[in-house]
């Protein structure tokens, strides 16, 4: 591997990961930020569908992280500095000391992508999902119990980001995804292709237990709060996980791992 030392926050070389918060925000063309070793391991896999660009180090770490460095590409620089530098670089105190710069995938098509997935595949789809944390939550969970993949509307946050990409422990970066469809052309993409649509809803009348059979099956999730548009409920089947103390639903997320596992089991 090709190890650059960087003395001075300004050097022209790293530029792509200088202020980190603030360019979250408005995008990065294609490219991502990846934080932690976890996350950098997986960028260096097989299993990832991403394509690494370089990494940044704290000049600490890099001894610790030569197996997960040794997974990437020759050609992949990677750069060292020592914590104030980098803490200089990303704009605040890095404690892990570990950042890479990866290259987002090429969007998969909704109609080819569902094709090709098995009869008894089981899609998370979700529409509207603004929260970070839960976006990689539902990352998360779609790898952990089998998703064939993850399918987002386009008023849903983007996967990519640097923290939706840390909670998801780098599940993001290796599962087919599926976005910017409206939540309807989501829908109807899914039972073109034989797929029925379970939305997760506290309104529905039906309990998710009584949903049984392997076959091809996609859960709907909706933001936390105003749930899923009605519209887009009304053509689906509901479905509802019981609730006891008065309460009427739980986290996304957390929403998403139940209906994933009683659906994959």
């Amino acid at each position: 591997m090709t190890i650059i030392r960087i003395e001075d926050p300004a050097d022209a070389r790293i530029a792509a990961f200088r202020d980190i918060r603030e360019r979250d925000l408005t995008g990065r063309q294609g490219l991502f930020i990846a934080e932690g070793e976890v996350v950098l391991r997986m960028l260096g896999s097989p299993a990832s569908r991403c394509r690494p660009v370089a990494v940044l180090l704290a000049e600490s770490r890099l001894e610790a992280q030569s197996e997960a460095l040794a997974g990437l590409p020759a050609t992949v620089p990677v750069h060292i500095a020592a914590q104030a530098v980098l803490d200089g670089i990303a704009g605040f105190h890095l404690h892990r000391g570990i950042l890479a710069l990866g290259e987002k995938p090429a969007p998969l098509a909704a109609d080819a992508f569902l094709a090709a997935t098995a009869p008894d595949a089981v899609i998370v789809a979700a529409s509207e999902i603004g929260n970070h944390d839960n976006m990689g939550g539902i990352f998360r969970n779609a790898a952990a119990f089998g998703a064939a993949g993850v399918m987002l509307d386009a008023r849903c946050c983007d996967p990519f980001y640097r923290k939706a990409i840390r909670v998801s422990v780098g599940a993001v970066l290796r599962t087919p995804m599926v976005t910017g469809l409206s939540g309807v052309a989501m829908v109807e993409a899914l039972e073109r292709h034989g797929f029925e649509v379970i939305a997760l809803t506290p309104s529905a009348t039906e309990d998710l237990s009584a949903i049984a059979g392997r076959r091809r099956r996609a859960i709907l999730l909706g933001p936390e709060g105003p749930g899923l548009p009605r519209a887009l409920i009304d053509r689906c089947r509901g479905a509802r996980i019981p609730m006891s103390g008065g309460f009427d639903s739980l986290n996304v997320a957390t929403a998403g791992a139940v209906a994933l596992y009683h659906l994959t089991r």
